[in-house]
């Protein structure tokens, strides 16, 4: 925080309004805008872009340079040197663990996989073609009425036991949506495999047969959830903050975050990926939709190049790209056409001065969604398996802020309707 002022001159307003300006470790400065509403002022700002609606020390971003911090330590460093569940016990504890802490936790992670066994029964209420994030919405929402023993959030120790069923169970839930989707039993956690491990051999396996789950795909897909876990102030983040600043319990505010990053603008981009690819067909095509997508007029768009955020390069793509390389080795995939379009494509971003200029590299999400393809597992569970990683930095948020002061959240509005007008009876009108 700084001593730092601002002054505002508004027409009408004698006195110029003075703002508090406060700055952060890391980021630009803030204006703290509160006092206006006593002068019968509010701020304009459609999607909080330019609104620092809380403050955090659990990830940084600066999207110009490409940095991705969480609780100070860069992203790519996590993702090739820790795991999942050590990003975890980061995100909300704020430090590394030590090697005791770390088992200890990783135990209790293990020990919260199962889920109650009423809640198989309750997956039967479903349609069978109902899409796995519906599902996951619905049944997110309802561990609160399986664990209600945990829902007191003034209760340090509930929030922690709510934390570790969720970041536990959510692969369950997750690999049970799948489940229950294409006819197949559900299949009950492993405790003696990792956890990235133990989500493929509930995803793939069957009760007929013993799970044989590559390391390599483990570790690929522990990145994902690595790469996934939190990404700051994002809508769906934002909108756990919201829904727990009502005092909503944990498993509420995760399943109204899990609907909010159902929207295509927000999880659905390595889905698009995939339906951009699919789309293309086949090598031969690529031209032909480069071109298209270089035509201002022309609707088309290819998805997974560039980011909203991330103005030069993602800083998880490289890692990503390296996962996508040794998934593709392992399982031998030479001849898919999708993939081939994928890799072709991702040729040309990196050497066609179009995309080098307007810096439309390829993100985290292009190669997501190569790497899911090549698993095996179908496009409508990309959204779900981005749920699971992020599930840690939804609670990790909600925990900081039920943990510190705040307030309800209560956004104004610009109002353009119509002003005061009388009722007509019906025959009058």
């Amino acid at each position: 925080m700084s001593d730092k002022k601002a002054t505002l001159t508004v027409d009408g307003i004698d006195e110029p309004i003075e703002l508090p300006v406060y700055s952060g470790t890391l980021g630009p400065d803030v204006i703290d805008v509160g006092a206006l509403t006593a002068k019968g002022l509010f701020t304009y700002d459609p999607g909080f872009v330019s609104t620092a609606a809380c403050e955090s020390q659990i990830t940084f971003i600066d999207g110009g340079k490409g940095i991705l911090l969480h609780r100070g330590y860069p992203i790519d460093q996590l993702a090739n040197q820790s795991d999942y569940l050590e990003t975890c016990y980061l995100l909300l504890y704020g430090e590394l663990p030590n090697k005791e802490e770390k088992e200890k936790f990783v135990s209790t992670i293990t020990k919260h996989t199962m889920v109650h066994e009423q809640l198989a029964r309750f997956f039967q209420g479903f349609r069978r073609d109902a899409h796995p994030m519906a599902i996951m919405c619905g049944v997110v929402g309802a561990l609160s009425a399986f664990y209600h023993d945990s829902l007191d959030i003034s209760d340090e120790s509930h929030r922690q036991i709510a934390a570790f069923r969720l970041i536990a169970k959510m692969p369950t839930l997750a690999a049970m949506s799948y489940k229950f989707s294409i006819g197949q039993p559900f299949m009950y956690p492993d405790n003696s495999m990792g956890y990235a491990e133990n989500f493929l051999h509930m995803m793939f396996g069957n009760p007929c047969e013993p799970s044989n789950v590559s390391p390599v795909l483990s570790k690929a897909m522990d990145r994902i959830f690595t790469l996934h876990a939190d990404h700051e102030q994002n809508a769906s983040t934002s909108t756990v903050r919201l829904a727990g600043s009502s005092g909503a319990n944990p498993f509420a505010c995760i399943a109204a975050g899990i609907a909010a990053l159902w929207g295509p603008s927000h999880g659905g981009a390595n889905e698009a990926v995939l339906e951009m690819l699919e789309e293309i067909g086949d090598v031969y095509h690529i031209d032909e939709f480069v071109a298209r997508a270089k035509d201002k007029n022309d609707p088309f768009r290819l998805m997974g190049f560039g980011h909203r955020v991330y103005k030069n390069f993602d800083p998880r793509a490289k890692v990503m790209k390296e996962s996508a390389d040794e998934v593709l080795a392992e399982l031998g995939i030479v001849d898919d056409p999708l993939l081939a379009v994928a890799k072709r494509l991702e040729e040309i971003a990196l050497e066609d001065e179009y995309f080098i200029e307007r810096k439309l590299y390829p993100n985290v999400d292009f190669y997501s969604g190569i790497i899911l393809k090549a698993m095996g597992i179908p496009t409508s569970m990309f959204t779900v398996i981005f749920a699971v990683g992020r599930t840690v930095g939804w609670i990790a948020h909600w925990h900081e802020m039920i943990s510190g002061s705040y307030r309800i959240g209560r956004p104004r509005q610009l109002y353009t309707g119509y002003t005061q007008r009388d009722f007509k009876p019906m025959d009058q009108r």
